[in-house]
């Protein structure tokens, strides 16, 4: 997206085909930027902050949230009208928490009752100071990329750290942006010259995180994860490791495009119960559902509390977690917020219903790696939309 609004070529090494990253560069393309991709090495011929043409079809987000909420930011600050639509699910998935800060703004919105598909029609935006009610890095940094637009700064300030990538990023391509963490606040300055960047893209431990507890849980298991993006507002699952007792170690830490990079070694480990809830919550909210996994193994409770966040995503997490968890044997209780495991208890195999979300199906295949019997999951292709290549690495 920055690629785009930059003046000059911006090249990506380290690019993810996965279906959501392919929905961001087909809804771009379709808005006149020229994106060409070679593997996982793409370059896009950006136009500048002002150079994007009405598209003349629906931008088609796919399954992409992400998309979605970022790119409605952009098509915030533009003169023209556009539409953004989705898949089944997608189209479930609240956009009030961007359509309110956008629409405060003086952008123009209709939407389907609060959800996709979704009209933006942009252009003289006013900067405001946004009080986000949710720590969401989607929110944030649709603002702030409305705020790229406005007429004067804006600013966004959260109830806790949500991942700081769009900050990092802004910075790298020569925005002006103020960040204080401890008020968890973020603001950008109008109208930046944004300039064409060379980037590595560290691998992502959303990705990562199904191997590090597989190699957690099961017997005589020694894995390296190599280049992973371990930026502490990301990285809340390398904690819960850590209090869960688990046997993991770093390597050759470093500093990739502006993001902190490590190896990532874990070994088999007696893992026990913790508590995960509060401020770190936004830092591995994907990563829930194999850290609920990881919990089934641990002995003792695990309590998981203030992520209602996972009601809303690709399917009802909490539900999803819950229903698949309880079909290989595990006791646990969701709650409104979470849920409340009791590990130690030999998992065995089971029929699992993934709902089309990618994240309950890596989850699961890794449940299964340590389970009696066998496992099988109702829609492993739904693992295509962020990561393709997850079964051919995976652990037979």
């Amino acid at each position: 997206m920055l690629g785009s609004l930059a003046e000059g070529d911006t090249h990506l090494h380290g690019f993810l085909e996965g279906a959501d990253c392919l929905s961001s560069i087909a809804c771009f393309q379709k808005m006149g930027i020229g994106i060409e991709r070679d593997g996982s090495n793409v370059t896009i011929h950006g136009k500048g902050l002002h150079g994007l043409t009405k598209p003349s079809e629906i931008l088609d987000a796919g399954n992409s949230g992400t998309t979605t909420r970022l790119m409605s930011g952009i098509l915030a600050g533009q003169d023209f009208s556009s539409t953004i639509t989705g898949d089944d699910s997608l189209r479930t998935r609240p956009m009030k928490r961007v359509i309110t800060p956008l629409s405060e703004m003086g952008a123009s919105i209709k939407s389907h009752d609060g959800c996709l598909p979704m009209t933006v029609t942009g252009g003289h935006l006013h900067g405001i100071d946004y009080i986000s009610p949710v720590a969401s890095a989607q929110v944030k940094s649709c603002v702030l990329f409305a705020g790229l637009y406005a007429d004067g700064k804006t600013s966004v300030t959260e109830p806790a750290i949500s991942r700081n990538h769009t900050e990092l990023m802004l910075r790298g391509f020569g925005a002006s942006v103020k960040t204080d963490e401890e008020k968890h606040y973020v603001e950008v300055e109008p109208e930046p010259v944004l300039h064409g960047q060379d980037i590595t893209v560290p691998g992502d431990i959303s990705s990562a995180a199904y191997f590090l507890v597989a190699g957690l849980i099961c017997e005589d298991a020694d894995i390296l994860v190599k280049n992973v993006n371990i930026n502490p507002t990301r990285a809340g699952i390398l904690k819960v490791i850590e209090d869960m007792g688990g046997n993991i170690s770093y390597i050759d830490r470093r500093t990739v495009s502006g993001e902190e990079v490590a190896d990532i070694n874990v070994r088999t480990s007696a893992l026990h119960g913790t508590t995960v809830e509060g401020d770190i919550i936004p830092t591995l909210i994907d990563e829930l559902p194999v850290i609920a996994v990881m919990a089934a193994y641990a002995d003792g409770t695990t309590v998981i509390r203030d992520a209602a966040e996972l009601r809303v995503k690709e399917s009802d997490r909490i539900a999803t977690v819950t229903e698949n968890l309880r079909a290989m044997g595990c006791d646990m209780a969701p709650t409104d917020d979470g849920y409340i495991i009791n590990g130690g208890r030999p998992l065995h195999g089971a029929s699992i219903r993934t709902y089309k979300d990618h994240r309950i199906a890596m989850s699961f295949a890794v449940a299964a790696l340590n389970a009696d019997g066998e496992t099988t999951l109702d829609d492993p292709s739904c693992v295509n939309i962020s990561y393709p290549g997850f079964f051919s690495v995976f652990p037979d």
